[in-house]
């Protein structure tokens, strides 16, 4: 389980570059949509998304963590130009 705040998360959708979320759901063979809601705080029953009262939007535990992954590996090669 991994545990962030949900104004982290904003700021890992906010960075993505333009295409992001079509990219993460063609990689994860999702709809584009679930990886959408992930970031808008609705999360989906199979990532164990759950949201706590608390700082900075509030503590957010998730289950599976491989949208948030893939997101986190897209930040880093767009910022190291890969």
């Amino acid at each position: 389980m991994t545990r962030t705040t949900f104004n982290r998360l904003r700021e890992v959708k906010d960075g993505l570059p333009h295409g992001s979320m079509a990219a993460i759901a063609a990689e994860l063979g999702i709809a584009a949509d679930e990886v959408r809601a992930f970031f808008n705080g609705q999360g989906t029953a199979e990532s164990g998304y759950h949201i706590e009262a608390g700082p900075d939007g509030g503590i957010v535990m998730i289950n599976d963590t491989r949208i948030l992954e893939v997101a986190l590996r897209m930040l880093w090669e767009a910022k190291n130009g890969l």
